[in-house]
């Protein structure tokens, strides 16, 4: 099969050096990070929270990705000459852009199920099912690889001016990217963009309203939406307003050369979204959080101290499970509230397996009987002196009169 020519001369020292280096300490990072936080996905399934549906699609997208990097790698050590097949330079960077927006789609879905826990906790619980996120996650997947396959089908070989073959790059633009990029961006970028940005706005409002909740736990909250929406922002906005740019600007070798090194910066940034996605979910996971420090933190400080802690390590702090439940106040109507517990507790019971622990509280004469499914782990509200609730978070309404 013939190969294209590239008209433009460009320099691609900065994949010799800048992302050579990214991509060997992304892998480095990524891959264990990655096969941590799908151990906790799937410890969510067994406990049946759609959350764990989302998480473990995020993360299979992102290790997909992390497999294609040797390749890539090769191809800069080569002096970005691609040795291999065609096909193998199209499907990677069909990975790439796949991550890319497969990423996006399930942050969305992580967003979404969110705004629906916290702002209304009692409503819409059919969509927050197994079976709904499982669903959800099957078109998720269908829809962008069908993207893929539709727009991504042409030629991604090209020769240089040093009749190397370029992979996936085509300077000047092709004709047929010019519809894809504004695509990718109106489609792919800002829509998900109005929905994490309106979804955290309205829980961070709902939080702001709690006037019970104490302040340290209203700024874990605010910690936790704001990093979400950090990460999406460092990660893809860059690449897609240069993207943008590019698609409307580009027409002469001049102007590609000097947009090519921050196009290709933000194309990097991309790939740290694979780093990224792990880092925010053991960020909302309590169980990801003391495994961590029982792996990484633990043995660090018993090499400084030169010494073993007895005991099972546990932070000096005790270990808390937020758990929702739901009371009759207010004149017959549900009213949603979230108890912090500590391990410490000695109102813990066991169901009926013996297995999960329950959590029963009584407040006003009520006996209080935790949801059994919980949010992430590290959502933080409370009830204020009276025992009313000062947050309204939470899914269903369960709750029991005291006899």
């Amino acid at each position: 099969m013939s190969e294209d020519i590239m008209n433009c001369t460009i320099g691609h020292e900065i994949h010799q050096y800048l992302f050579s280096c990214v991509y060997i300490l992304v892998l480095l990072v990524g891959v264990p990070s990655n096969l941590y936080s799908l151990y906790h996905a799937a410890l969510q399934l067994k406990q049946n929270n759609e959350l764990g549906v989302y998480l473990m699609n995020l993360t299979v997208a992102d290790l997909l990705y992390l497999a294609s990097l040797p390749l890539w790698l090769q191809y800069f050590f080569q002096g970005d000459d691609w040795s291999h097949r065609e096909w193998l330079c199209q499907l990677c960077g069909f990975l790439l852009y796949e991550n890319i927006y497969i990423s996006i789609g399930f942050l969305c879905c992580i967003s979404l199920d969110r705004y629906l826990a916290v702002v209304h906790p009692l409503r819409f619980t059919s969509l927050r099912s197994m079976r709904a996120a499982w669903l959800v996650s099957l078109v998720v997947w269908l829809k962008e690889i069908a993207v893929g396959v539709v727009f991504f089908h042409h030629k991604e070989l090209s020769k240089d001016h040093k009749n190397q073959s370029v992979c996936f790059e085509h300077y000047p633009m092709q004709p047929w990217e010019y519809p894809v990029n504004y695509y990718r961006f109106t489609v792919g970028f800002m829509f998900p963009l109005a929905i994490l940005s309106i979804s955290y706005l309205c829980v961070l409002r709902a939080v702001g309203r709690s006037a019970g909740t104490l302040p340290d736990q209203k700024m874990r909250i605010k910690q936790l939406v704001s990093s979400t929406i950090l990460i999406f922002l460092v990660c893809f906005s860059p690449y897609h307003v240069f993207l943008l740019v590019r698609t409307v600007l580009e027409r002469d070798c001049n102007f590609i050369t000097g947009i090519f090194n921050y196009y290709h910066v933000s194309l990097l940034l991309t790939t740290l979204n694979c780093v990224a996605d792990p880092a925010l979910y053991c960020f909302v996971s309590e169980s990801a959080r003391r495994g961590l420090y029982r792996v990484i933190a633990r043995p660090i400080a018993r090499i400084l101290c030169c010494r073993c802690r007895r005991g099972n390590g546990i932070p000096a702090n005790p270990v808390t499970d937020s758990q929702e439940v739901a009371t009759d106040e207010n004149n017959g109507h549900p009213t949603v509230m979230m108890l912090t517990h500590t391990s410490g507790l000695n109102n813990l019971q066991t169901d009926d397996l013996g297995k999960n622990p329950i959590f029963i509280t009584q407040t006003q004469g009520k006996t209080i009987i935790p949801l059994n499914e919980q949010i992430n782990g590290n959502s933080d509200t409370c009830a204020d002196g009276n025992g009313k609730p000062s947050c309204a978070i939470g899914m269903e309404e369960q709750s029991r009169h005291k006899e």
